[in-house]
Formats: C-alpha cells, structure tokens, sequence
C-alpha cells in the first residue's frame, strides 16, 4: 500500500509555487540581477573599477555554471530537501561577506561561491516542485514558479535606487541580505515538506527502470536550448550600452529599456505556462523562439526608439517562457531523467551566457559593432528554433519506445 498522501486539492497548489518563486527570487534576482542595478553605484564610490566590476560578474556566472553542473550529480529527492535549505544559507552567508569588505580576493570568492548556490538552488527548486506537480497530475503549473525571476527584477531595482542616497561602497548590499534572510527561510521551509516519493536504488547504487539522459529525442532539445541560451543573453546583457550609444542624453529609454524587460518578465511566465497547457507545449516554444528573434531583429533593423522597445518587451517577454517550456519537454521525454535532465539544461544555458559576452567582445575587438553582434543572437535564435522542429512530440516518442 503507497504510504503517500493523496492528491492535494487545488487551493494547496498556491503556498508550493509561492515558495518556489520566492527562492528563486532570493538566489537569482538577490543574488545575480541585483548586481546589474549595483555596479554603477559602487564604481561611483570606487570601491572598484568597471573592469573589476566585469570580472565579478564573470566569476559568478562560472559559479552558476559550476552550481548546475553539480545539481547533475546531487539529482535525486532526498539530495534536493538536504542541499536546498544548505545552499540559500550559502546564499545569505555570501552576501552578507559583501556587506563587509573591500578585499578583491574575498570579493571574487564570495560571487563565485553565491552564484554556485544560485545554479543549484535554480535547478532544484523547480525540479522538486515540478516533481511534486506530476504526482498530482498538475506539470502544466510548474512553469509559474519562474514568476519569482520577474518579480525580483523590479524588486532588486527598488532595494538599490530606494536605498542609494544613504548607503555606500559595501554597505549598498545590505537591503538584499537583509531581505534575503526572511524570503529564504519561509521558501526554503514550505519545499522541503513537500511530500514526494524518493526512488529506491538497486543494489548496484543505480535509480532502475531509466532511459539515457542524451538520445535522438533529448539532443536536438539541447541544440534548442543552447541556441536559446546564447541569443537571449546578448539583449539582457548589452540593450542598455545599445539604448546608450544610439540615443540622445536624457532619453527616457536610457534607463527604460531595463524596465521594459523587467515589466514584460513579470506575466511571462504566465503567458507560457498557460499558451504550453493549451496548445502543447512543444508548439508554443517554436512559437516563443519566433517572437524572441524577431524582438532580437529588431534592435538590428530599427536602430530607433521602436527597436528598443520592441527587442525590450520581446525578449523580456519571451526568455522564461524557453526556459520552462524546455524544461517540461524535457521532463515529458524522459520522466525518470527529470531532475538531472533539468540540470544538465541549465548547465548548457549558462555555458551559452558566458560564451555570448565573450563572442561579443571578440567581435567588437575585430572591428565590428555592437549593433552587428546582435546579428549573433539572431543566428543564435535562428538555430535553436530550427531543432525546436526536430524535437518529438513525447507522446508519439512514447509510443515508438
């Protein structure tokens, strides 16, 4: 006789995907997004140089690469419940450190060290819940747990523009601990009750019954992914240089092209969540890949207001949209892989955003501009929708199994 409970009712739904989306703001709006709103500030009160500023942001993105490389190994329920509450408190411990030094060496350490914590947390957060979800025949909620990313976009932007006329250098991290440490426990509380069964290994260590993490079904929706995660990140990391080379002083987009993002992130998740339940989800990501490469086109063919505007709102709208659509394709293909599989993603998609930045540098270097090299994101887009089409449908790649 199972010894879990029944499905829960609808209502018990809610407080599951609030306290997701509350870690993943902690980790990945309070951890890493607050840093773009930051940097300015702190190069102001020269705690540190632009350039150092860049290699911060550089160290961190490696630690989220390396975060879901090991969220790969650790994949399995129990592993989840004891390292998410262990890796938040990493979270906190990291940026409580930046609250108190000046010292490069610790800097570069404790941004690393948070952006580990935030690729696992960012991986095994949704997992679990989605996990959860499955059991009670409801996966096509989990995509609004990444409401959380959009939400703290504009939050992190309030912490620093509310608090900068009284806070300086180190002290400027402050309001992220500070709220960091309420949102990470109440979240972090909630997902490890969640009841969800561990699966049983045989005697040789080995989850039974599970099909090959890559195969012709899995390889072309990492081709996909890769090619989602290089063309978003080109428009999230240099919109606002573009909005700042292309237009007049004082023009409103200056500052607006990042609220635009942040704005159109918020229903995102949403949007997706509820286009993938109604006409499939495999079909509404070929959809969204065609809507963010023709916000990224924008930016290229009207080098104007109108193209900002629209590359803002287009890609605002639409890079979480990829990114839980792919990950319940994923889930869908190979039910035993979800965890892992769902790491494995999110490894490639942050190797794909440091390679974006680096391409672009390389590109600027050898004489071309930075209105060219969203020409790269474009392609990339271009690539990721085209194997989008080589992707089965889990259903048909069920029968055939």
């Amino acid at each position: 006789m199972s010894h879990f409970s029944q499905p829960a009712r609808e209502t018990s739904l809610l407080p599951v995907i609030l306290a997701g989306a509350t870690v993943l703001l902690v980790v990945h709006a309070l951890g890493r997004f607050i840093f773009t709103p930051l940097l300015p500030y702190l190069v102001a009160d020269e705690q540190f140089t632009a350039g150092f500023g860049a290699a911060l942001a550089t160290w961190n993105y490696l630690g989220y690469l390396m975060g879901a490389l090991l969220a790969i190994k650790w994949h399995r329920v129990d592993h989840i419940k004891r390292l998410l509450p262990a890796f938040l408190a990493v979270h906190v411990i990291t940026t409580l450190v930046m609250t108190q030094t000046d010292q490069p060496t610790l800097m570069i350490f404790s941004r690393w060290l948070n952006g580990v914590a935030n690729g696992v947390v960012f991986v095994q957060a949704p997992a679990l819940i989605l996990e959860w979800l499955v059991l009670r025949n409801r996966a096509s909620m989990s995509g609004l747990v990444y409401i959380g990313v959009g939400v703290g976009l504009l939050l992190s932007s309030g912490l620093v523009s509310g608090t900068a006329d009284w806070l300086a250098g180190a002290e400027r991290w402050w309001p992220a601990a500070l709220v960091s440490i309420p949102l990470a426990w109440w979240g972090v509380r909630h997902l490890i009750r969640l009841d969800v069964p561990v699966r049983m290994n045989d005697n040789t260590g080995k989850v039974p019954d599970t099909s090959p993490l890559l195969d012709r079904a899995s390889i072309p929706l990492f081709l996909s992914y890769a090619g989602a995660g290089l063309g978003y990140i080109l428009p999230m990391t240099f919109l606002p240089l573009l909005a700042n080379l292309s237009l007049p002083d004082e023009h409103w987009l200056l500052d607006g092209t990042w609220l635009i993002v942040a704005l159109a992130t918020i229903p995102a998740p949403w949007i997706w969540n509820r286009l993938g339940a109604t006409i499939g989800d495999l079909p509404a990501l070929r959809i969204n890949f065609a809507i963010q490469l023709v916000g990224v086109l924008a930016a290229i063919l009207w080098q104007s207001p109108t193209g900002l505007v629209l590359c803002a709102a287009l890609v605002g709208g639409t890079f979480l949209g990829t990114v839980l659509l792919t990950q319940r394709i994923g889930r869908a293909l190979h039910p035993h892989q979800g965890p892992r599989l769902s790491a494995a993603m999110v490894a490639l998609y942050g190797f794909t955003q440091m390679v974006g930045p680096w391409l672009t540098k390389q590109w600027l270097e050898g004489g071309g501009t930075l209105v060219s090299a969203f020409g790269i994101g474009v392609a990339a887009l271009a690539f990721g929708l085209l194997f989008a089409f080589f992707v089965p449908k889990p259903e048909a790649w069920h029968s055939k199994a």
